[in-house]
């Protein structure tokens, strides 16, 4: 691999990991736009209990009154670490999460997840074609996004 080819693959790396972790502070600011920029236009954002096949559904579950319930009391969608790995125009990336939601003067976890990201390379930089994320529940489907770490 040339220098510039490695270069180039470093560049997509640290791309794709600071997209990935974007998410949980634009979400917890409440930037609906910022949010669904996030993905290509019918990018699908597919958790356990609802699904999102759009941009524009993206843009929509961050305005709706349960996530602006959410954020108005205080959370916050901690993403870590993302394991990324490019293919040319392709990646994906796997990482784990937490949402924290405030109770009063306390703050509880309630939820941890697996996250896969498939991404493509855009004119306007890296997007998410589809983000998947289910509960850390000991289920197999949440160990198998885990286990996609690396894979294409």
């Amino acid at each position: 691999m040339s220098i510039e080819e490695r270069l180039q693959r470093l560049e997509d790396v640290v791309a794709i990991t600071q997209l990935v972790a974007s998410y949980g502070p634009l979400v917890d600011a409440g930037e609906a736009e910022r949010v669904a920029d996030l993905w290509t236009e019918q990018g699908v954002y597919d958790v356990d209990e609802f699904y999102m096949g759009s941009r524009a559904e993206v843009d929509a579950m961050v305005r709706s009154d349960a996530h602006q319930g959410l954020i108005g009391n205080g959370c916050s969608h901690f993403l870590g670490p993302a394991h990324v790995a490019v293919d040319g125009d392709r990646a994906v990336a796997v990482c784990e999460s937490v949402l924290l939601v405030r109770r009063g003067d306390r703050v509880f976890p309630a939820r941890i997840g697996a996250n896969h990201f498939d991404l493509v390379r855009t004119p306007d930089g890296w997007r998410t074609t589809r983000r998947t994320t289910r509960g850390l529940d000991g289920s197999a489907d949440a160990r198998d996004l885990l286990s996609r770490t690396g894979r294409l």
